[in-house]
């Protein structure tokens, strides 16, 4: 089971990272955050697809073509949790090193994009002042650690449980 998860984990992590390095490089240059979360969330699964490779791989290769909800939930949590990792370890290198007032341009512009969009004073504040809480959050090492996990792995998590309850298959063995 390691190798699995480790191969599918490491693999799923490169999407991911590729996509976020390559969409944030586009974002922070350009200026332009329109579009970028969708984007965002398609190569998530993308690379989450790999979490049902995994388990099926597992499954068919390594048990018998059989395996349980947990024991499939086990293995995709494993993959997700390695992909997710490799993501957060990535964006920390990237913000520090490349992008550290990421955080300020991005404020910049969804709170700009409030504005743009018609909201009422007291939406624009309650975006302003979730915004603010955000920015506070990434101004230490834990906060950007916390709020990138947060970003990811939720749809990991989701995907490992479509994924194991669409893989489970009992043994089909006669006693």
């Amino acid at each position: 089971m390691q190798r699995i998860v480790l191969i599918f984990g490491l693999i799923a992590g490169l999407i991911i990272s590729t996509f976020m390095v390559c969409s944030i490089s586009y974002c922070y240059s350009s200026g332009n955050f329109d579009g970028n979360i969708w984007i965002g969330y398609a190569s998530m699964l993308l690379a989450f697809s790999m979490v049902f490779v995994g388990i099926k791989t597992y499954r068919d290769k390594y048990n018998n073509g059989s395996i349980s909800f947990g024991k499939a939930f086990k293995v995709g949590l494993f993959i997700t949790l390695i992909a997710s990792s490799v993501y957060v370890l990535v964006w920390l290198v990237d913000y520090y090193v490349f992008v550290p007032d990421f955080m300020e341009k991005y404020t910049s512009h969804m709170i700009e994009e409030a504005k743009k969009g018609g909201e009422n004073a007291e939406e624009i504040q309650k975006q302003i002042k979730m915004m603010q809480d955000s920015a506070k959050l990434y101004e230490t090492p834990v906060g950007v650690i916390l709020l990138t996990y947060m970003e990811i792995l939720p749809v990991g998590l989701i995907v490992t449980l479509i994924s194991a309850l669409i893989l489970k298959r009992k043994n089909m063995a006669l006693a």
